[in-house]
């Protein structure tokens, strides 16, 4: 079989191997990728206010406890310390989701007695979040970020 393979049946073949892969990589990894999503479709006005995010985040860094969040069967429970707990008992979260815009969930919720507020598992769905809690005490703005895999 060797004998007759010259090499002009070398470069035909280098030839047609290199078009099966581009072309392997052209419809096998367009067919693979997942939907990706703008993170925001106003990317200079969101540029303009992130100051206010940094420093909302640097005071919730020099807090001695911050909200934290649990996740339940029922959903997730975000509990407030009462040193920290907003006067107004507003607090916006948002559950971020990085790879489906349709995933997000938004609110602005009053805690409720015991500085609680429980996100229920049916407006959840299954992957990775980003949990970002924001509030104000003493009129100083606070937020707080946390990588969040629901299950």
């Amino acid at each position: 079989m060797f004998k007759n393979f010259s090499w002009a049946h070398g470069v035909v073949l280098a030839l047609g191997l290199f078009i099966a892969f581009i072309l392997f990589m052209v419809f096998g990894f367009t067919y693979g990728q997942q939907t990706s999503e703008l993170v925001s479709n106003d990317y200079y006005g969101d540029e303009l206010v992130y100051q206010e995010v940094i420093d909302a985040k640097n005071n919730a860094a020099k807090l001695s406890e911050i909200p934290k969040y649990a996740e339940l069967a029922t959903g997730m429970k975000i509990t407030f310390p009462a040193t920290i707990a907003p006067e107004n008992k507003n607090v916006k979260f948002e559950l971020f989701r990085t790879d489906d815009a349709n995933l997000d969930v938004k609110k602005e919720i009053k805690l409720d007695a015991n500085n609680e507020i429980l996100v229920p598992k049916e407006v959840i769905s299954k992957g990775p979040y980003t949990l970002k809690i924001k509030w104000s005490h003493a009129e100083i703005p606070y937020q707080v970020d946390y990588d969040v895999l629901w299950k």
